[in-house]
């Protein structure tokens, strides 16, 4: 990477930095580009020559943010022995880095606001699917190592992108600890419903415990 190159990087950095700031102190509608140009020194002509629109800055983070969701993941799951483990893990990934992101509100008032009308709904949809990616290579993991029965882990994982997701607007109003416990009860039933034991069987029941 040569001089220029290294300073447009810089650049494109200095303004993301400062945008994810903005997102998460002021929301996405309330945060404008001149805001952004404000908080940077940068110019307006120069934000758009690395990014679209705020839309497009919005979604760069966002799909910065998906990256870091996923190696954050990738790394914990390592430190689990049963993929039983491994999803209680992703539930308690989840509830943290929703609570202390910065992007959190902000992704939420887009997702609730903006994105019916978005040209980019191929992109955001795209980023969901890496989450279902992972859902579903954790299923399937259960699946041949016998710690789940027998099922197709693509619906499997719809239907847990849904509830998590679905969980996610009930918890704004909750304090970390409520919200943990709201994702610990909602992955326990899951697990309950795909683990291929009975509620009452003795046999590997305590990781459902919390």
């Amino acid at each position: 990477m040569n001089k220029k190159q290294l300073s447009s990087q810089q650049t494109k950095l200095k303004i993301a930095d400062a945008a994810r700031t903005l997102f998460g102190q002021k929301g996405y509608a309330c945060t404008s580009i001149e805001d952004i140009v404000n908080a940077t020194q940068i110019s307006k002509g120069n934000i758009y020559y690395h990014f679209k629109n705020k839309e497009g800055l919005f979604l760069y983070l966002l799909e910065e943010w998906t990256r870091e969701w996923t190696e954050q993941f990738q790394a914990k799951k390592a430190l689990y022995h049963t993929v039983k483990e491994q999803m209680i893990a992703l539930v308690e990934h989840f509830v943290m880095d929703g609570f202390h992101h910065p992007l959190t509100k902000a992704t939420n008032e887009f997702y609730a606001t903006e994105l019916i009308t978005s040209p980019n709904q191929d992109k955001v949809q795209e980023m969901m699917r890496l989450y279902l990616r992972n859902y579903e290579e954790l299923l399937e993991a259960g699946m041949q190592k016998g710690e789940f029965k027998p099922d197709d882990a693509r619906l499997l994982s719809i239907i847990l992108e849904g509830t998590l997701a679905g969980i996610e607007f009930s918890a704004n109003q909750m304090s970390f600890q409520e919200a943990r416990e709201l994702y610990l009860k909602a992955m326990n039933v899951f697990l309950y419903g795909i683990s291929g034991t009975d509620r009452t069987s003795p046999a590997d029941n305590s990781f459902c415990k919390y």
